[in-house]
């Protein structure tokens, strides 16, 4: 009787539909679970995905230029030349997302959390960074001209390539939480 039942038990699970397949098929929206989902080289333009969950997914080359992504977890989301010029990411959680070569240009990224991002030679030309955590952040040869600094003063100068360089020419450190 009981190897019936595990018999039972494995067709279950092998012919019960995917639910993360499920999940990457659904439209995007605020809120929407799309964890684990291949999204290279979708055009999302403009699209609401406030407080989505996209861990571990993989946007590369796709167009998020102004999207709100505010709130959104991205934790090890996989971002590399992903455009997102004009997108709001204010609060969201960017932990070990790889930026490697992406486009920030003019991104909000007020209060987001940074933490271990690889941003190698991503432009950030005009982001806001206010409060944002850039503990432990990879910015080897990122673009920060005109970047709003995490202290929400400081505007780094035009030329700035992996570090903040005030006016004066002083370097502003990445300071763990703003």
């Amino acid at each position: 009787m009981s190897l019936r039942l595990a018999a039972l038990a494995c067709l279950a699970v092998l012919t019960a539909p995917s639910l993360a397949a499920a999940a990457c098929s659904d439209v995007a929206s605020p809120g929407v679970q799309w964890r684990r989902c291949l999204m290279s080289n979708a055009l999302l333009q403009g699209v609401d995905l406030s407080n989505a969950d996209l861990r571990d997914s993989g946007f590369g080359r796709a167009d998020l230029s102004g999207a709100i992504l505010r709130g959104a977890d991205l934790r090890r989301a996989r971002l590399v030349s992903t455009t997102l010029t004009g997108a709001n990411l204010e609060g969201a959680n960017l932990t070990q997302a790889d930026l490697t070569s992406a486009d920030l240009t003019n991104a909000r990224l007020n209060g987001a959390s940074l933490r271990r991002a690889r941003m190698f030679g991503a432009s950030l030309r005009g982001a806001d960074l206010t409060g944002a955590n850039l503990e432990g952040v990879d910015l080897l040869r990122a673009d920060l001209s005109g970047v709003r600094w995490t202290d929400g003063t400081t505007i780094c100068a035009d030329g700035s390539i992996g570090q903040c360089m005030s006016h004066s020419g002083t370097p502003h450190a990445a300071s763990p939480e703003g």
